[in-house]
């Protein structure tokens, strides 16, 4: 199965749970209940993935920086 391109992603209080709803550019959405462990585990993944990403995305393209 190829991967797709996300389009929305939502998270939604529900009672003691929550709702994740996450929608590709073509508009098929998937939907998911998470407790708070499950989502605590989903924000630890994101924060990992981005602060082993930070440092290449903060870093100066130096052509571009003679550009400006």
């Amino acid at each position: 199965m190829a991967a797709r391109e996300l389009g929305l992603f939502n998270i939604v209080r529900k009672g003691e749970d929550y709702l994740i709803k996450i929608e590709d550019k073509d508009g098929e959405t998937t939907q998911f209940i998470a407790d708070y462990d499950a989502l605590d585990l989903i924000a630890e993944a994101i924060e990992e993935a981005l602060n082993s990403d930070e440092e290449e995305a903060l870093e100066v393209d130096e052509d571009e920086e003679i550009e400006e």
